[in-house]
């Protein structure tokens, strides 16, 4: 009988008008871990990544590559898919195309920017977002204003700004900092000046707006801790995936045994102080591990992500990094077609 009663109360509130008037928001950034198609582009390092290259990889590689990211995507989204989600290492329009276009996800109204970097492997950072969810008013590829030494160039930041459903305009940042490639210490200038152009974006946004929306996303090849990462939130954003945040496992990134906290969701103070009309759910931030993007660790122990590649073995997993969430709640009006582009 208490059963019965549980579900009537839980059938009730779904219809009302608090319920009806509330919509979910949910947010994902995945590192996708070389996401690259079998074609090759005479402009970039991507000989690895083709046929003849030394990971031999294939068009059924490549397709099931893409099934497996689809999965990943449908599970996070649970009842429903992310209305966000920011990926780190595609390589093009056309990687970015299969996916949402030859897996399951072609039955979401997701579209697509992607950044334009001058990388020398040719990875860039894109954003998927649901059309009815966010209204895409328009996007910029933002270089980043290079001081440290090398010949290596930085990743662009992929800046998005659209409407929700509420009428407010939500600017979207995109990143995939510097890697430690070279050693932490030598490396650190680059990721420092990917920190200073992310901090000055978001700058710039807040004399355009008034009280701008900043969702910043990706992998920042830094803890929230590290010098880089205080440089971008300093007294005015908010790293949602900071020490004092509780996961398990500890960190979306494993290296030699250690996990560690790469991948982060930073917002502007009013999605969390209930200024604004989206507004995050506390509780909802997390580390998404289901047991199926994991594999048994036989040289460090415990868990690691499952990856494509383990070394050169092909491993057919998804990622050598684990997605992150966070959830906001915002008034329920959906888009209509005069409020977005295509």
């Amino acid at each position: 009988m208490g059963k019965t009663v549980t579900a009537l109360l839980v059938f009730l509130f779904a219809l009302s008008p608090a319920a009806r008037t509330q919509a979910l928001f949910r947010v994902m950034s995945y590192n996708v871990e070389n996401l690259f198609d079998t074609k090759d582009n005479p402009a970039t390092d991507d000989n690895e990544f083709l046929p003849s290259g030394s990971r031999r990889w294939s068009e059924s590689r490549y397709y099931h590559k893409l099934q497996r990211i689809a999965k990943v995507i449908q599970a996070a989204g649970e009842w429903d898919t992310p209305a966000l989600i920011g990926l780190c290492e595609v390589e093009n329009d056309t990687v970015l195309t299969h996916l949402l276009t030859r897996t399951p996800l072609k039955h979401q109204s997701y579209r697509y920017c992607i950044s334009e970097s001058r990388d020398r492997r040719g990875i860039n950072v894109a954003l998927l977002y649901q059309r009815d969810r966010f209204g895409y008013i328009g996007h910029r590829s933002a270089p980043v204003v290079q001081q440290a030494s090398g010949e290596r160039a930085a990743r662009d930041i992929l800046h998005v700004w659209g409407r929700l459903a509420t009428g407010d305009t939500l600017d979207v940042a995109v990143c995939h900092f510097p890697s430690k490639y070279g050693g932490e210490k030598e490396s650190e200038g680059r990721r420092l000046d990917a920190a200073k152009t992310l901090r000055s974006l978001c700058d710039s946004l807040r004399h355009i707006r008034r009280t701008p929306h900043l969702l910043l996303m990706g992998d920042f090849n830094d803890p929230p801790e590290s010098r880089c990462m205080r440089l971008v939130t300093g007294d005015s954003l908010v790293n949602l995936f900071d020490a004092s945040r509780r996961l398990d496992p500890p960190g979306s990134h494993k290296y030699q045994g250690e996990w560690s906290r790469l991948d982060q969701i930073i917002v502007s103070p009013n999605l969390i102080s209930g200024s604004s009309s989206l507004r995050l759910i506390p509780q909802s931030v997390r580390l998404f591990h289901p047991p199926f993007l994991l594999t048994k660790d036989k040289t460090w122990r415990g868990q690691r992500p499952k990856r494509t590649y383990y070394g050169f073995t092909h491993e057919a997993g998804y990622s050598d990094h684990l997605p992150v969430i966070a959830d906001f709640s915002h008034n329920k009006k959906p888009l209509s077609e005069s409020e977005f582009t295509e």
